[in-house]
């Protein structure tokens, strides 16, 4: 207990910078942390977490939070890469209606299919990224395979020059978010991937939003210096549909906070295969990561990648084989970093985008100024825009 008030004594005794809210300050707090000391004490951790039990003092009760068992079968489970419904762990924060953490339902070694989709399949056109401004429309963009080579010798060559998958930041999936207009709009679409469609409906349902259609995704790319700064999702047309958000990779600390910054958020673990929801009131919270925590015991990847994918599968499995090659470069990547999937229901049942007037382009404006994820190669970004509106 004494090591968990120091850190709650920490938190407090940190100054205040002018102007700042409750939020901000725990955002800076965790981004100065250092791992293994009091600093982290703080934070809620759901794979061992009791139902019931308060953490620490300062943080909320844990409640347990009902899943939907019947609406998923155990063969759609599987195809996805889940355990049975029946078998996973979900819970809940007091004060937080509609937030649903999920400690890492895959089973073993099906983790590997959607980390390799997300650096292999989903970087590539004609989904968007943050390095098309640096690439013509003509030029192919194959991040994978102009990467491999670069993070198969990581481990022998540490000077060597950062690969494109290494300087990948986001990607759009679907309904493709407009950063300067933060905005969706029915002329920006291509065809959403039908495994992470698949996925996320059977967890959708599992949570009592049966008939979710995954319309568009927000993938980030954390290296080890990387945050996400503090805001809301609202840019959907339908905030009665949840946001899933999937974690592979190194672990970090997420913040969920109140409707306003002045309220203190709570401090949550999320590692590698966890799933969070943020439905109903939690739906529009501010959120934010403050920091990627390395691993441990060094560069190693945790325990739950270490298993293979199973090389037999379901017939009728939306996941796919992965290669010992292929695992190889996801594996290099993964020792410092976290990729995270966040999938969203644009619009209701048989609604229709307003029309809107054409906009003059804001002529030096690019994407890239306006994503939440930021780390040290933006110095120059940071002190220019600010990335938490």
């Amino acid at each position: 207990m004494g090591k968990m008030a120091a850190a709650v004594s920490s938190v407090a005794t940190l100054a205040t910078e002018p102007g700042e809210d409750a939020f901000r300050k725990l955002f800076r707090f965790y981004r100065q942390s250092r791992p293994g000391t009091a600093d982290l004490r703080g934070v809620i951790d759901f794979s061992t977490a009791h139902a019931g039990r308060s953490t620490s003092p300062g943080t909320q009760k844990v409640v347990r939070s009902q899943l939907s068992v019947s609406s998923v079968s155990e063969h759609n489970a599987h195809r996805a890469g889940l355990r049975p419904v029946s078998k996973w762990q979900a819970y809940g924060l007091e004060g937080y209606p509609g937030f649903i953490f999920i400690p890492n339902p895959f089973l073993p070694g099906y983790q590997w299919h959607w980390v390799k989709q997300c650096l292999k399949s989903y970087s590539q056109k004609p989904n968007v990224c943050n390095l098309d401004k640096h690439m013509t429309e003509a030029e192919p963009r194959d991040l994978w395979g102009q990467s491999k080579g670069l993070l198969r010798c990581k481990e022998l060559n540490k000077r060597r020059p950062r690969s494109l998958l290494e300087k990948l930041r986001w990607v759009t999936l679907g309904y493709h978010y407009n950063w300067d207009s933060k905005k969706y709009s029915a002329d920006h679409y291509t065809p959403f991937p039908s495994d992470l469609a698949f996925l996320s409906e059977q967890v959708a349902a599992a949570c009592g939003f049966q008939g979710f259609r995954a319309e568009a995704g927000i993938l980030n790319y954390y290296r080890l210096d990387s945050t996400l700064g503090i805001h809301v999702d609202r840019s959907e047309l339908d905030h009665s549909r949840p946001l899933l958000s999937f974690s592979f990779g190194q672990s970090a600390i997420f913040l969920l906070g109140g409707l306003k910054r002045d309220e203190t958020p709570t401090a949550m673990f999320m590692h590698s295969g966890d799933i969070m929801v943020m439905s109903g009131f939690s739906r529009l919270l501010n959120h934010a990561v403050p920091r990627v925590l390395p691993n441990p015991e060094g560069e190693g990847l945790p325990h739950c990648l270490e298993t293979p994918l199973p090389a037999v599968l379901p017939k009728d499995a939306v996941v796919e084989p992965c290669s010992v090659e292929d695992w190889q470069v996801c594996a290099s990547y993964l020792r410092t970093a976290r990729v995270n999937m966040t999938v969203r229901q644009v619009l209701a049942k048989g609604q229709d985008f307003p029309l809107e007037p054409m906009e003059d382009n804001k002529g030096d404006v690019t994407t890239e100024d306006f994503c939440h994820l930021d780390d040290q190669d933006n110095q120059v970004k940071r002190a220019r825009l600010n990335l938490d509106s």
